[in-house]
């Protein structure tokens, strides 16, 4: 194929692209993605999930605030089933729900797991339900770094870094982990888990000292973390539903209201992609770093 035939390919695929992006953007604007004048006719309590790995704060944040809005809504229900996730977005549901906290009553309901970060973004709720065979707790950091040096070696390929500091490359899958890179590294896992520790003491309003005794990364049953006080009562979804209803004063069993879907840009879905490919596979060849609440 000839170098202009390439360009024109190239081209004719970037527009269909671009034409399929905005058709979809006009589709949603006439048909809606969601109503927000949906709760005006209502009153009840709020439901806010979060599902599986925390790798994004966007989406809780904007329900969250969402509901704190409405007057309808009296109170929010925010059901985690999730084992943890990236420190800096746990980080930001924690300060939205603690936000919310002080506003609105705001009871966590944990499913099968709500571990690490999972805990994390629960701690300041008004009040924790577990069940009693809840996966919780989980209190830790966890950086993973893998080394392909000897493989790059055997296939024949030859990294070269350059770079303005000696720790600049530190983690990186191509060269040696240093015990200085060892020593750097730790002390930032070791200050990113005394602020998980603070945020468990503030927001359950525990000693300090009772907190480190168990945030050594152990899991917890939900009936195990009641006796730690790291969970409020034994229960199902219903109870804190029930529950958010009576700390809200609405007489009987409270309605349980959604949020609106999220609008789609189809635009942001298409760069999101692209994006992934870079992030994704390609990152990690590359020694993409995240440290986790896992």
């Amino acid at each position: 194929m000839s170098k202009k035939i390439a360009i024109i390919t190239a081209t004719v695929l970037l527009f269909v692209v671009i034409l399929f992006a905005l058709s979809m953007k006009i589709a949603g604007t006439i048909f809606g993605n969601g109503d927000t004048h949906l709760l005006k006719s209502k009153t009840g309590v709020g439901l806010v999930e979060v599902k599986g790995m925390i790798l994004d704060s966007k989406e809780t944040i904007r329900q969250l605030r969402y509901f704190l809005k409405q007057d309808a809504v009296k109170a929010v229900v925010l059901r985690v089933d999730s084992p943890g996730g990236i420190v800096a977005p746990s980080q930001e549901i924690y300060a939205e729900v603690k936000k919310f906290a002080a506003k609105k009553k705001i009871i966590v309901s944990m499913g099968s797991i709500a571990a690490s970060g999972g805990y994390y973004i629960s701690a300041p709720s008004t009040m924790i339900y577990a069940n009693p065979g809840t996966i919780t707790a989980s209190i830790g950091v966890i950086l993973k770094l893998s080394n392909i040096e000897s493989l790059i070696d055997k296939i024949g390929i030859k990294s070269h870094t350059l770079k303005t500091g000696k720790y600049k490359d530190s983690g990186s899958p191509l060269r040696q982990f240093s015990a200085e890179d060892r020593a750097m590294l730790q002390s930032v896992i070791d200050n990113t888990h005394q602020q998980f520790v603070r945020a468990v003491a503030e927001g359950r309003k525990l000693p300090i000292e009772d907190v480190r005794k168990i945030a050594d990364g152990r899991i917890l049953s939900g009936e195990q973390a009641k006796e730690y006080k790291l969970v409020d009562r034994l229960g199902t979804l219903q109870d804190a539903i029930e529950e958010a209803g009576r700390l809200a004063g609405i007489s009987g069993e409270p309605e349980l209201l959604l949020p609106p879907k999220k609008k789609v840009d189809y635009m942001d879905l298409l760069i999101e992609g692209a994006e992934g490919t870079f992030n994704g596979p390609l990152g990690r060849a590359t020694g993409g770093m995240k440290m986790l609440y896992e």
